[in-house]
């Protein structure tokens, strides 16, 4: 099922090309925000469903065309990203798990990322990645039993601030924790739809031109081993987002002004806006090595 959030805080779902309103489901409308209630929905979704289906099953929808897509979780209370996990890195699949945050300041489609123009910024780039999304509270979980956390995936781009020349990187603030730097979408896809997530094909355009295009078989850890490390160190909880990393190699500078489109194989393609940041830079990444992480 492809759930989507639209308008004013309503929850979707895709029935072909049409938008299926279900939010008459929602728990205590006019009393909970909408973030809240989508945790439920997906804490407790075998509930939910049912009552989705009888009304995708009775109702017409309304064209896509016609709603205004929200990002499909618009404030997750955590944004964990996987950092340096895919195979063109040094390293490969010896190189050791961790993990950054990103601001939970979601963007959708049709959304706007903001570019800081600072003399600490050397370029931007955005990196296309697969993302999950947890289902329930995991705390210590094995990777025998981490799929079963696992709620759905959506697309996602992790937004990278690299370091001007001759400045350091001091933190991961500037770098990856900016607001607006955290766009997904355009759904949130259940996980029986996806029959095998580290195989599928993620790509990202810049102004039509294509950047990236890989496929998530080339990641290092797989999502049983993320969800197990994680959950050593934090709990995880129903509609966190976690962002599985990119195949660096295609990276290149986005600069305010430029249109960016991205998408993973059965999940969906969505376009974002960049703002800001000039006069263009042209900073490329590096096979092997810096300034992408």
């Amino acid at each position: 099922m492809k759930l989507l959030s639209f308008n004013d805080s309503k929850l979707g779902v895709l029935k072909d090309d049409q938008v299926v309103d279900v939010s008459s489901t929602l728990p205590h409308p006019g009393i909970l925000r909408y973030q809240t209630q989508l945790e439920d929905v997906i804490e407790h979704f075998d509930s939910y469903r049912p009552k989705f289906e009888d009304i995708v099953s009775k109702e017409s929808g309304v064209p896509l065309s016609d709603v205004k897509l929200m990002p499909p979780i618009p404030r997750p209370s955590k944004v964990l990203a996987a950092f340096v996990n895919y195979k063109d890195r040094i390293g490969g699949a010896s190189l050791p798990i961790e993990f950054f945050y990103k601001s939970p300041n979601t963007i959708g489609p049709g959304g706007t990322v903001e570019l800081l123009d600072d003399e600490l910024v050397g370029v931007y780039h955005f990196e296309a990645e697969l993302a999950f999304v947890i289902g329930k509270r995991a705390k210590n979980v094995s990777e025998a039993n981490a799929m079963d956390y696992v709620f759905g995936y959506t697309p996602f781009i992790d937004v990278s601030a690299r370091p001007a020349e001759g400045k350091q990187r001091r933190t991961q603030f500037v770098g990856k924790g900016q607001d607006t730097h955290s766009p997904m979408g355009p759904y949130l896809v259940t996980k029986d739809e996806v029959a095998d997530p580290h195989n599928l094909q993620v790509r990202l355009w810049v102004n039509e031109g294509i950047r990236q295009d890989y496929n998530t078989s080339a990641m290092a850890h797989q999502i049983p081993e993320l969800v197990a490390w994680l959950t050593r160190f934090v709990t995880l909880e129903p509609g966190d987002v976690i962002p599985t990393g990119t195949y660096h190699e295609g990276l290149g500078p986005v600069n305010g002004g430029d249109l960016v489109d991205f998408e993973v194989e059965q999940l969906g393609r969505m376009r974002i806006n960049a703002k800001g940041f000039g006069p263009p830079k042209t900073q490329e990444w590096i096979p092997g090595g810096g300034p992408s992480r």
